[in-house]
C-alpha cells in the first residue's frame, strides 16, 4: 500500500429535487453567472428552465454559452473565456454531461488571467486562481462532477489529453438522477462503460489495496446489475440514481485510496481513438479493455485473476476478458473498432497517432510494439 493524501471538497448535492437550492447556492458565489451548455437537449428537455427560474429566483444575470461537443475543444473554451471577460463573470454553472463540464473546469482556470486552454492542458501556462464553478449533472457517466480533472483536444496540436489540478474541483455539484432519464439508451450505455473503465484503471495502479480493490469490484458488480435494468426502464428514478451514484464513486478518488495513480493507459488509447474518429469516450473504452487485458495477460496475471475472483468469482483470465466483452456486447457498446466501422484499413494510421502522442499508461508502458498489437486485438 502507497502513502496517501485524500481531500475531496466537493460538496455533492444528490437526489430528486435537490436543484431547488441551486440558486440560493450560486448567489453565495457572485451575480453575474456564465451558463455553460451542450448542443441543446438541456433546453429541449426542461433542464434549462428549472436552472433559469432558480437563476431568476435570486436575481443573477446570466450569460450563456452553448454549443460544447461530446469531444471538447480547447477553441471552445478559449472562445467562452473571452465572452466571460468581457461580461466580467463572476461564477461559472455547467449544465451538462461531461464534456461540458470538462470545458467549464478548464474555463474556470483561465478566465481570472486571460490564459489559453491549450497552454493550461500542456502545462505552460499554470493557473493561479479559479472562479468558482457549480455543476449541474445530466449525465452519469464520467465522474467529472467530484473530481479535479478535466480533459480537452485541440486538432491544432493533434492531441486529446487531461489535466489534474487542485483548483479544478466544483465547488457544489448537483446530481438530480431525474435529469437523465432522457439520455438516449445508446448514451446510458456508453456512461455505463465509462464508469466501469474508470474503476478499471484504477484497479489497474501502482498498488493492490484489499480494501479499495473490493470498493473498485463493488462499483463494477453494482453497475452491472443495474445496467439491464436502466436499460430497459430508461424512465425508472431508483435505476438511474444507482448508475449515477456508481458512476460518481469510480472517479471520485475513493478508488485510489492506498494507490498514487491509477493506470490510464486505455484512456490515452480512447482519446486517439476519439481524436481521429470522434468516437464517443464510453464506446472507445468498450473497445480498448478488452484488447488491453489481453495485451497485458501473459504480463499481469495475477493481477487479472485477482480482478475476476472478486468481480466474477473466477481467476481463469480468458474467461475474464470475454466475461467483459459478453457485458459490453449485452448492453450494446461496442467491443471491435468493425463494430464502428473501422476496419484493417485504418491500423497503421491509428498506430501512427498512438505513436505521436506517445499514447501509454503511468504504470503499464506501452511502446510501438504494443501499439500494433493492442490495434489487432481490437480489430
Amino acid at each position: 500500500m502507497k502513502n496517501f493524501v485524500a481531500h475531496n471538497p466537493v460538496t455533492l448535492h444528490f437526489g430528486k429535487g435537490c436543484t431547488d437550492t441551486l440558486g440560493e447556492v450560486v448567489s453565495r458565489y457572485g451575480k453575474k453567472v456564465m451558463l455553460v451548455l451542450g448542443k441543446g437537449s438541456a433546453k429541449k428537455y426542461g433542464y434549462y428552465d428549472i436552472v433559469m427560474r432558480q437563476f431568476n429566483a435570486v436575481k443573477c444575470e446570466v450569460i450563456e454559452f452553448s454549443g460544447i461537443k461530446p469531444n471538447p475543444l480547447a477553441a471552445d473554451v478559449d472562445r467562452a473565456v473571452k465572452l466571460a471577460r468581457e461580461n466580467s463573470v463572476e461564477i461559472i454553472v455547467a449544465l451538462g454531461g461531461g464534456s461540458v463540464i470538462d470545458s467549464a473546469k478548464i474555463m474556470s482556470l483561465c478566465i481570472p488571467e486571460d490564459l489559453k486552454a491549450w497552454n493550461v492542458m500542456t502545462g505552460d501556462a499554470e493557473p493561479r486562481s479559479s472562479l468558482p464553478l457549480i455543476t449541474v449533472l445530466t449525465l452519469a457517466a464520467t465522474g467529472t462532477e467530484m473530481n479535479a480533472a478535466a480533459v480537452l483536444q485541440d486538432h491544432n496540436a493533434g492531441e486529446k489529453r487531461g489535466l489534474r489540478h487542485p483548483l479544478n474541483y466544483p465547488k457544489h455539484s448537483f446530481l438530480d438522477p431525474s435529469f437523465t432519464k432522457t439520455v438516449s439508451r445508446e448514451y446510458t450505455a456508453y456512461g455505463i462503460a465509462d464508469l466501469i473503465a474508470h474503476s478499471l484503471e484504477a484497479f489497474f495502479g501502482d498498488s493492490d489495496v484489499s480494501i479499495t480493490d473490493r470498493f473498485v469490484a463493488e462499483i463494477i458488480k453494482d453497475a452491472m446489475h443495474w445496467a439491464p435494468l436502466v436499460l430497459e426502464n430508461p424512465g425508472n428514478y431508483d435505476y438511474r440514481a444507482n448508475i449515477m451514484l456508481d458512476a460518481t464513486f469510480a472517479l471520485n478518488e475513493i478508488t485510489l485510496y492506498g494507490r498514487t495513480t491509477g493506470d490510464w493507459g486505455v484512456h490515452t488509447v480512447g482519446h486517439v481513438l476519439s481524436l481521429l474518429y470522434d468516437v464517443p469516450h464510453g464506446a472507445s473504452l468498450s473497445i480498448i479493455y478488452p484488447a488491453w487485458l489481453k495485451l497485458q495477460k501473459k504480463r499481469i496475471p495475477e493481477r487479472i485473476a485477482k480482478l475476476g475472483e472478486l468481480v466474477f468469482n473466477t481467476t481463469n483470465i480468458d474467461q475474464i476478458i470475454q466475461k467483459f466483452i459478453k457485458f459490453f456486447v449485452f448492453i450494446n457498446s461496442p467491443v471491435y473498432l468493425t463494430d464502428i466501422g473501422i476496419d484493417n484499413t485504418y491500423k497503421n494510421d491509428i498506430v501512427k497517432q498512438l505513436s505521436k502522442n506517445a499514447a501509454s499508461g503511468m504504470v503499464h508502458k506501452l511502446n510501438n510494439e504494443d501499439y500494433h498489437a493492442l490495434v489487432g486485438f481490437m480489430m
